[in-house]
């Protein structure tokens, strides 16, 4: 499986144009990202300017790979290039931008000034990269003042001074008034040592997206459009708190709701669908997938909703393994019940071909629900309440060797080359999710059908009910 790295690398030189191969990379993003964190998670760093001043050059820099297309001729990228930079304990999100231009006769400029529009919003440090040897132009000047009125924090690189001669070159650009001016040869790395040092100074201390109760527990619902997310979230807070229709797409943002009653206290996320088929503009749906994997990052428990009539289909399946990957507890909340014709039997052989299709990790609670109606919609709280208290549970080393070393001694390791295993002790790491550490003499010679031995009886002795178990293997 490609890591999101080398996804990216593969994918993101395709022209924001091609409306179905954007999907398909949306897709990629979604099924093969490890975390999606590139594109998601951290301070944003923008990189601005007019054509051919450098840009992708110091963006490829800056992340320490040839990840955007260089090349002499104006207008090579068109789409944004996320990248992750650290510099000096710091790390941030470096977003590479088209060049600005305006009245030009490429057919392109118009989706290229939006996007470089678009990523100012988004970001929270915006490079602005002129070039020495031209001076100031007109694109500089339009693009200087739109920072201006951006409110932004804005570093200014003045590229191009490959040796001390050029340096008197840079400074006509103070009459910009933008402030400080930073020297810098992308192509080389001059100067952008010092560069680095302003955008670290000029960063917040803390991402500004970050929500206000970080001490509460978060609940993200997910799922496909049209699933009833927001229709769950209206009839959970007892109002209409999020837009409804029938139309996909018509939750764009991540919306973060406190919820404070039954006894129960957490924040509730409503997230936008996440398809294959984007029926929206491009540019908000590629905005409404980021988000909704960015909820899913900082969430603690996701509750999967999925349509009765379809059942769990490719897509869900991405979005399920996306929780996963990230660690997060998990609740199955099959929506529609009241429109599927049932028996006696319905209900338990539904939720055993969901489990089927969930294997390995069938130890996962699941709610029949109709929105609608309001029917058991009080059970996904209080399931979504259990995941999250096995979640964050802490067991002792005490209780963990008195319960599991018996169960080890009487089924050990099966031995290797005529080498015994002896597991000594074990432990619970201080992570997030659920994470064990058996300490042994030889753990590379135990195999996958012994750690799901002990991932099996850590869940039979403990309740880790809709938790992923992570096991590691100690020299000891």
């Amino acid at each position: 499986m490609l890591s999101f790295r080398e996804l990216i690398m593969k994918y993101a030189n395709i022209d924001i144009l091609e409306y179905d191969t954007k999907e398909k990379l949306l897709q990629k993003i979604i099924d093969e990202s490890s975390t999606g964190k590139i594109l998601t998670n951290g301070i944003k760093t923008v990189i601005v300017g007019r054509p051919n001043v450098g840009k992708s050059t110091l963006f490829n820099r800056l992340v320490g790979m040839r990840q955007a297309i260089v090349d002499e001729t104006a207008g090579v990228t068109r789409d944004r290039h996320y990248g992750r930079c650290e510099w000096c304990g710091t790390e941030f999100s470096v977003v590479d931008t088209g060049g600005y231009t305006s009245n030009s006769d490429d057919i392109f400029e118009e989706e290229i000034r939006k996007q470089v529009v678009l990523a100012i919003e988004e970001a929270h440090v915006v490079l602005f990269m002129v070039e020495a040897g031209t001076g100031i132009t007109d694109y500089d000047e339009e693009i200087a003042d739109i920072l201006r009125r951006s409110g932004k924090p804005v570093i200014l690189a003045v590229n191009k001074i490959d040796s001390g001669e050029k340096m008197y070159d840079a400074f006509q650009f103070y009459s910009l008034g933008l402030g400080e001016i930073y020297s810098i040869s992308a192509a080389n790395g001059g100067g952008t040592g010092d560069l680095l040092d302003a955008i670290v100074k000029a960063l917040p201390e803390e991402d500004p997206d970050t929500d206000e109760h970080p001490e509460l527990p978060h609940f993200t619902i997910v799922g496909k459009p049209n699933v009833g997310k927001s229709s769950l979230t209206n009839a959970l807070l007892g109002k209409e708190r999020n837009i409804v229709t029938p139309i996909a797409g018509t939750t764009r943002d991540s919306i973060a709701t406190l919820y404070n009653k039954f006894g129960h206290e957490f924040m509730l996320v409503d997230t936008a669908g996440m398809r294959k088929k984007a029926k929206v503009h491009e540019d908000l749906e590629f905005y409404s997938v980021m988000r909704s994997i960015r909820a899913i990052e900082h969430s603690d428990v996701c509750i999967l909703m999925v349509d009765a009539q379809t059942g769990i289909e490719s897509q869900d399946m991405a979005i399920f393994n996306l929780i996963q990957r990230n660690k997060k507890g998990c609740v199955v909340v099959v929506n529609k019940w009241d429109t599927i014709e049932k028996d006696s039997n319905t209900m338990k052989e539904y939720t055993l071909a969901i489990k089927e299709r969930l294997a390995p990790f069938t130890d996962i609670p699941i709610i029949f629900t109709s929105v609608i109606n309001k029917q058991r919609i009080m059970d996904v709280l209080d399931a979504a309440a259990h995941v999250y208290e096995n979640y964050s549970r802490k067991i002792s080393t005490s209780k963990l060797n008195e319960e599991m070393l018996p169960e080890i001694e009487n089924y050990p390791p099966p031995a290797w080359k005529g080498k015994y295993i002896k597991i000594k002790y074990i432990t619970q790491l201080p992570t997030r999710s659920p994470s064990f550490a058996f300490f042994c003499n030889l753990p590379q010679y135990i195999r996958e059908p012994y750690r799901r031995f002990l991932e099996n009886k850590l869940r039979s002795k403990f309740d880790f009910l809709g938790c992923p178990v992570q096991i590691f293997l100690r020299q000891k």
